[in-house]
């Protein structure tokens, strides 16, 4: 027999999950069928990586789903990103460090994907969800115009189908419809990425016994922030989850760092030993504890099409996936899934959909393309002093100023709004693209130093005024001129930026655009 549903998603991972939640809570009597191979309940710590969620990850799960006790009770409020210049180098106290000496007021999350994907399967379930782990995909037939989709799927009682209005692809790598349709691009950013677990803390405010520089945080706990061991061309990421585990990763620019040389667990700590000794260090210490290992070649990707009026979607890494380096594959997740319930919406009150999904998927490719801007041709400057303060200072400052404004005030999906404020937000897009291009000038003739110094986020005021107010309920006309201000701080932010720059080569120097900078720009960075 043929179960008929309003909704089936193929996949029950963080995608999936958070999809089928955030669908049932716009729609209640929405009936949705949730596919996943894996079997629940999932392992805690060794399940999946992406375990650092940003501000609009933690926003959209806490918030739009409801789920912000949990965070709070069963994961690791983090302590920012933070960044150690520490290629070749096991005195971590004694080169510089970029991070906050204090959390910033907008919380963000460590979180552990098994523990928290169990979580959702639960309360999918709780909400009336008809959530199936352990089920195989047999074979899809996805239906045009008003025609129905047909699955086949697979569980230990044996085979079923269903057919469905709506087909979501939550597949994760698997990518069921974008491989059916061909949709997937090159997006031209070759990187490659280890990762490990070991069932023991790494406390990095440990490392060492000088009291000053433990003290520089309040609390003296680095350990919870995402902490990126930078150098040239790579980053090693340091995670703590909530079981007591640590997760560990390495991510390099494929043409600067052979991935053969650390595709084994002894060929990442022989690398480390190299390029990082004191994570390399600790992680020998603990290397009994050793509860995974995986890896992942060119891992990014882009997508054709995310959105069709013939009523499939994609979401996750289903979908496009970009870069882990500023932990957005949350966000986007959170991107996508808001525009398919909006689209779910205008299918029930019957308009047509193909204006609302070519809408839709040039917004989503503007996202795209602003932030893989950030990674692209960038990581080569990763190991630099003088650059990377400053680049993360600006990337936060965009990300912050323009794309979560339109997602915390909860306006993605207005059209009129969005039309209202296009100049801004084209304005915005043209000074980000102006400035990544002149962080790659300037590492170019850069020279910079490695002092020792913490270069505290905390001392400007306006940095962390952008972070407190994303909470804020703003009205059209409210937001209209915040997203006007924030352009105008970008402008004045890239004004002091070049001129930082020109220090190092005249030639830098562009026009620039006479505002003020903003206060206390030159004693942070």
């Amino acid at each position: 027999m043929t179960q008929t549903h309003d909704a089936v998603i193929l996949g029950g991972g963080l995608a999936g999950l958070t999809l089928a939640l955030h669908l049932k809570g716009e729609y209640p009597d929405l009936d949705i069928l949730v596919l996943e191979r894996r079997p629940h309940p999932l392992p805690a710590a060794a399940h999946k990586v992406g375990e650092s969620t940003v501000e609009i990850a933690a926003h959209y799960f806490a918030q739009t789903l409801g789920l912000g006790e949990h965070l709070e009770s069963a994961h690791i409020r983090k302590f920012g990103f933070r960044f150690f210049f520490s290629d070749g180098r096991a005195d971590l106290e004694n080169v510089t460090e970029l991070g906050v000496s204090r959390v910033l007021p907008t919380p963000s999350y460590q979180i552990d994907r098994g523990i928290f994907e169990n979580h959702l399967g639960e309360e999918a379930r709780r909400r009336g969800i008809d959530f199936r782990h352990g089920a195989s995909i047999d074979g899809l037939s996805v239906g045009e115009g008003d025609a129905p989709h047909q699955v086949r799927w697979r569980q230990d009682d044996g085979e079923h189908n269903a057919q469905a209005r709506w087909l979501l692809d939550a597949s994760g790598r698997a990518g069921l419809l974008r491989r059916r349709f061909e949709l997937t691009r090159d997006n031209h950013h070759a990187a490659h990425a280890v990762w490990f677990r070991l069932d023991e803390r790494l406390e990095i405010d440990g490392w060492c016994n000088d009291r000053d520089w433990l003290n520089r945080c309040s609390p003296p706990e680095r350990w919870r922030s995402t902490n990126h061991m930078v150098g040239p061309g790579y980053w090693t990421w340091l995670i703590p989850l909530a079981s007591g585990a640590h997760s560990v990763g390495i991510v390099a620019d494929s043409s600067m760092h052979s991935f053969q040389a650390m595709r084994s667990f002894d060929g990442a700590l022989d690398w480390l030993t190299q390029r990082q000794p004191a994570v390399a260090r600790e992680v020998a210490k603990r290397r009994d504890t050793l509860l995974d290992f995986a890896f992942l070649r060119r891992y990014s990707h882009g997508c054709a099409q995310h959105f069709s009026a013939d009523r499939w979607a994609l979401t996750g890494e289903a979908g496009s996936f970009l870069d882990p380096f500023y932990s957005p594959g949350g966000d986007f997740i959170a991107i996508n899934n808001t525009y398919i319930a909006a689209l779910v919406g205008h299918d029930r009150a019957g308009r047509h959909l193909a204006p609302y999904t070519h809408l839709y998927e040039q917004l989503l490719a503007s996202f795209h393309s602003n932030t893989l801007s950030l990674y692209q041709g960038q990581y080569g400057l990763l190991g630099n002093p003088e650059v990377l303060p400053i680049k993360v200072i600006w990337d936060y400052a965009y990300y912050w100023g323009v794309l979560c404004q339109l997602v915390f005030q909860n306006r993605l999906t207005d059209i009129g709004f969005l039309g209202a404020v296009r100049p801004q937000l084209e304005q915005a897009q043209a000074l980000n693209a102006r400035m990544q291009a002149l962080f790659k000038r300037w590492h170019a003739v850069s020279d910079p130093a490695n002092p020792r110094a913490m270069l505290d986020q905390r001392e400007l005021p306006w940095f962390a005024e952008l972070n407190r107010g994303l909470h804020d309920t703003l009205d059209d006309v409210a937001l209209r001129q915040r997203l006007g201000a924030h352009v105008e701080l970008l402008e004045a932010l890239a004004d002091a930026i070049v001129l930082r720059a020109a220090q190092a080569d005249p030639t830098l120097q562009g026009p620039l655009s006479g505002r003020a900078r903003p206060p206390l720009f030159e004693r942070a960075a």
